[in-house]
């Protein structure tokens, strides 16, 4: 009487086949080596050169612009932080200079720069046309300066009362006719706009009580100039 062989059967012929082989047992992933002579990282990401020279001011991009003023200051102390005393003067020279460029081209009525309410073709025609007509309103500030004056005069003071009253009525007399002479203008000249009414004769107001030398934006032509 034959035994079998542990691990084998028998086939139908009779001839045994081998037993199946052991599988091997996948090891264990215990992760990337780590090398204990390097130091060991931040735990950030390393910010890119372009965001830190933004931060610094050194580069311009297109960034949210502050909402107020305290986010702004906020902001200038964040990239003055990281700069050196070299770099914070050259951002102040620039940041200068920026500012007086813009001045300028604000004087000079760009309207890019100037306020909203100086904006456009049509404010420029009505500021040329205040410019070059001399009105009676146009003495409204020096001779409110005087009226001033001579109310600290007790000798002066009634003639004060009374020459404040006259000049407060000349101006507003005078300022109703250049209001509505301002709006006939702009309509003959621009017969399509809508700027006009109270708003375009306040404006043309405002700019005839104020010296030329303190108008913004400043005069551009001479009184009796043609345009």
């Amino acid at each position: 009487m034959k035994l079998r062989a542990f691990g084998s059967r028998d086939d139908e012929n009779g001839k045994g086949s081998p037993a199946p082989e052991a599988r091997s047992e996948p090891e264990p992933d215990t992760g990337p080596v780590v090398d204990p002579r390097k130091p060991a990282g931040k735990g950030k990401p390393t910010p890119r050169r372009r965001d830190q020279e933004r931060a610094r001011g050194m580069r311009q991009g297109p960034v949210t612009a502050p909402l107020t003023r305290k986010e702004a200051r906020d902001r200038r102390k964040a990239a003055e932080a990281d700069m050196t005393k070299e770099e914070r003067k050259e951002a102040k020279a620039e940041a200068r200079a920026t500012r007086e460029e813009r001045r300028q081209l604000m004087m000079e009525g760009d309207d890019r720069y100037v306020l909203s309410r100086d904006r456009g073709e049509v404010r420029r025609f009505a500021r040329d046309w205040v410019d070059t007509h001399r009105r009676l309103i146009n003495w409204f500030m020096p001779l409110a300066l005087f009226v001033i004056v001579f109310q600290l005069i007790p000798t002066l003071m009634v003639y004060s009362q009374t020459l404040f009253l006259v000049l407060i009525a000349v101006v507003v007399i005078d300022g109703i006719l250049l209001g509505r002479t301002v709006n006939r203008v702009v309509r003959e000249r621009y017969p399509d706009t809508e700027d006009t009414g109270f708003g375009m004769g306040w404006y043309a107001v405002m700019r005839a009580t104020q010296p030329r030398m303190l108008r913004t934006p400043r005069p551009r032509v001479r009184p009796g100039d043609t345009i």
